[in-house]
């Protein structure tokens, strides 16, 4: 029997999408790539789009997308993110075909107007499966009356990779943020939170690293300069597992503040590292967090009072992180995600070639 061939319509150059690739491909799937932004992955052939540069150039890749996916002629379809790729696995017309949500493309981007959210559901309804990391997508996917199953699938975590580190080795009190410096994110109101905490506890030997890297770079860079922090803060862009794994076992606390998110794999990974985590309060951080974790969007003075909370108590904080972690080893394993993933792949086959000789 030849491996079943996945094609994923997707970004190349992001985390998930590379780590869906390899996942599938250890599972003994033929993986290829339909992409606007190339990037290696390893023994999967890509086919390459135009690059996008706005978002109505999604409308005028369906006709390369399509042409692409007829040259793959894969097994299954699987397009990542609703509204861009999503569409284009839609206008491919090849079954069957999956669909993963993975936040704002269903919890943001339809809200911009009528057009958008018709276009959405136009896209959902074409789906044979559809897939979302939080109980908020699996919800918002339902919400355009789609036909295909809705599961939730959660991205999961390498916990070969993200695991506990000594508590007493950790050096001061040191904070992370793994998410990307864009507007939904909220990066300025954790540097702000910071700067709260230093004037509360001026002993305090605190001192915050950014991962992710983004537009606001320059932006936030000024901020911590005008506010005394350039000692206190590091920014270190984007990193590889193993350099964001470094920088985790260092610290004693994760924050992550978006206004909008779905599950969050940063959040999911600090939890298996033994972080305690202070996050927004959003039904998919209620869904991981206890609800003393979780403080509105933007709001500095808040978070600071979380942060200071956990500062004064170190045993305190110590618990929590190992109870996230032994969250992760029973619920946000990744490899028992991706199991589930494949067992829906194989199940979506079985009903096509079953739906095929029926009607043959």
């Amino acid at each position: 029997m030849p491996p079943i061939h996945l094609c994923l319509l997707g970004d190349a150059t992001s985390p998930h999408i590379q780590r869906w690739a390899r996942e599938m491909q250890g599972r003994g799937y033929r993986v290829s790539l339909v992409t606007a932004r190339p990037a290696p992955i390893d023994a999967s052939e890509q086919q390459v789009l135009r690059p996008v540069h706005r978002s109505a150039h999604w409308l005028l890749r369906a006709g390369e997308a399509r042409r692409a996916v007829q040259a793959l002629a894969p097994d299954i379809v699987h397009a990542h993110y609703t509204t861009s790729y999503g569409y284009l696995g839609a206008r491919c017309g090849r079954h069957p075909l999956v669909m993963t949500a993975w936040g704002s493309d269903l919890l943001v981007t339809p809200l911009a107007n009528p057009w958008m959210r018709w276009l959405t559901g136009w896209t959902l309804r074409r789906a044979d499966l559809i897939t979302g990391d939080s109980q908020s997508l699996v919800d918002a996917a339902h919400s355009y009356g789609p036909r295909a199953a809705v599961h939730c699938i959660h991205w999961g975590v390498d916990l070969a990779r993200f695991a506990p580190a000594p508590w007493p080795d950790k050096p001061g009190f040191e904070i992370v943020s793994l998410r990307s410096w864009e507007p939904n994110y909220n990066i300025a109101t954790i540097i702000d939170a910071v700067a709260h905490l230093r004037a509360q506890q001026p002993v305090l030997p605190v001192h915050l690293h950014l991962l992710g890297g983004g537009s606001l770079e320059a932006a936030l860079r000024e901020q911590v300069t005008r506010l005394g922090l350039s000692e206190a803060v590091t920014f270190h862009g984007r990193l590889d597992d193993a350099g964001m794994a470094r920088v985790l076992a260092r610290c004693k606390v994760s924050v992550s503040v978006p206004t909008q998110d779905a599950t969050s794999v940063s959040v999911l990974e600090s939890m298996a590292c033994g972080l305690p985590v202070v996050a927004t309060q959003l039904q998919a951080n209620a869904q991981w967090l206890p609800v003393d974790s979780l403080v509105p969007a933007q709001d500095s003075h808040a978070l600071a009072q979380k942060l200071a909370t956990l500062a004064q108590d170190d045993a305190a904080a110590h618990a929590a992180g190992q109870r996230n972690a032994q969250r992760i080893q029973q619920e946000g394993n990744r490899a028992v995600q991706m199991d589930r993933m494949d067992a829906l792949y194989r199940g979506l086959l079985k009903r096509s070639t079953h739906d095929t000789s029926t009607h043959s």
